[in-house]
C-alpha cells in the first residue's frame, strides 16, 4: 500500500469510498508550503479545477485526508484523475500529522494556475472539507472564494 494525500473533492470520504473501495483512511494532516488553488480552465469543464502548488509564503497550508490507497485502487485513482490522459500528474509530497511528517502522493494539475471554479465544484469542495474535520476558519475562507 502507499499513502495518498488527498484535498478538496477528494476530501469526501463517500466519495473516495467509491473512488477506492479497498483504501482506509488513515487520518488528516496539512501540507505546509503548499496553497490551493485552480487552473486548467481551457480544458472545458464548466470551470477551473482544484490543484496544488508550492508556496513557501503561503501561511495555512492545504489540509488533506491521508489514505492507505491498495493498488488495484491507486490504479482506478489514476484513471479518474486522468493521469493517463495527462490532466493530472503525482507528485511526492510531505504531510505534517499530529503523529510526525509522513511522505505521501497526490494529484497535480497539468495546467496553468488561472480561472475559477464554478459555484457548485467550489461548495462541494468546501462541504467535504467540513465533513473532513477541516477547521472552521479553513471551511469558510474555501467559502469566501471567488467562482
Amino acid at each position: 500500500m502507499s499513502l495518498y494525500a488527498a484535498y478538496a473533492g477528494n476530501l469526501d470520504a463517500r466519495l473516495m469510498s467509491r473512488r477506492a473501495p479497498h483504501s482506509p483512511l488513515r487520518g488528516t494532516g496539512w501540507l505546509t508550503g503548499w496553497r490551493l488553488t485552480f487552473g486548467g480552465e481551457e480544458m472545458g469543464w464548466e470551470g477551473a479545477l482544484a490543484t496544488i502548488v508550492e508556496d513557501q509564503l503561503a501561511t495555512a497550508g492545504v489540509f488533506v485526508a491521508l489514505y492507505d490507497i491498495a493498488p488495484p485502487d491507486e490504479e482506478a485513482m489514476d484513471r479518474w484523475e486522468g493521469v493517463g490522459m495527462g490532466i493530472y500528474r503525482r507528485t511526492r509530497l510531505r504531510v505534517h500529522t499530529l503523529d510526525g511528517d509522513l511522505a505521501a502522493w497526490g494529484y497535480v494539475l497539468n495546467g496553468y494556475e488561472g480561472g475559477l471554479p464554478s459555484a457548485r465544484y467550489l461548495g462541494e469542495i468546501a462541504d467535504a472539507a467540513e465533513s473532513a474535520g477541516a477547521p472552521h476558519d479553513y471551511v469558510m475562507e474555501l467559502r469566501k472564494r471567488p467562482c
